[in-house]
């Protein structure tokens, strides 16, 4: 009889961004107070699961949203870059889509919605992120696994897993943050995708941006 093992997706706490500027992979965007909240009630969700692993992007924000988890399960955070951000072009700039829409100077990025022409193609994306699914697989079978990583990475892995196309409206994205999309396995077959968030109580916090 197959092992079932389950695979978690953990998106990051809300990111002090008070600028509001397409962060990116850029260095140094931390959680916000409603981010560490986020982060402790991932911890909570988690606590008394059969985690055995917990894997995270390099960039603070999923670092600082997993070492909660890691530190109520009592195990190390094993970094894979494979679960970073998605590469944009547009990183650093504090203007939305539709803005870059009006401006003549920034059209070269936006001839191809469907790969992203923006950015890294949505098939490299989900190709990378599921290698690390893989990985936690093979490392915890029979038990589960906690991967924090970032809302496109996992929003376009989770379509690839359901064999949808992977272009979309980003509006429809159902990844909140500090949401699970958790993966479950029987054996080396994927058999269930589910989503949950965390309840958790908001922090007032002044500067906070998504």
């Amino acid at each position: 009889m197959a092992e079932i093992t389950v695979v978690h997706l953990l998106r990051h706490g809300e990111v002090h961004n008070p600028n509001h500027v397409l962060y990116g992979r850029l260095p140094d965007y931390h959680l916000s107070a409603n981010g560490r909240m986020m982060a402790a009630a991932a911890a909570d969700f988690f606590d008394g699961r059969p985690v055995t692993a917990v894997f995270a992007s390099p960039l603070e924000r999923a670092q600082e949203t997993a070492q909660p988890v890691a530190d109520r399960l009592g195990l190390q955070i094993t970094t894979d870059e494979r679960l970073i951000e998605s590469g944009n072009v547009l990183e650093g700039t504090s203007v939305t889509l539709a803005g870059l829409a009006v401006n003549p100077l920034k059209w070269k990025y936006l001839w191809n919605p469907f790969t992203p022409s923006w950015g890294e193609p949505y098939k490299q994306v989900a190709a990378r992120v599921w290698q690390v699914v893989g990985r936690a697989r093979e490392t915890v079978r029979g038990q589960e696994a906690v991967c924090v990583s970032h809302q496109l990475p996992i929003w376009v892995t989770r379509l690839a897993a359901e064999q949808k196309r992977l272009w979309h409206n980003p509006s429809t994205r159902q990844c909140e943050l500090g949401s699970v999309t958790s993966f479950t396995f029987d054996g080396d077959d994927l058999t269930g995708v589910s989503y949950a968030v965390p309840p958790r109580q908001p922090v007032v916090d002044p500067d906070r941006a998504q």
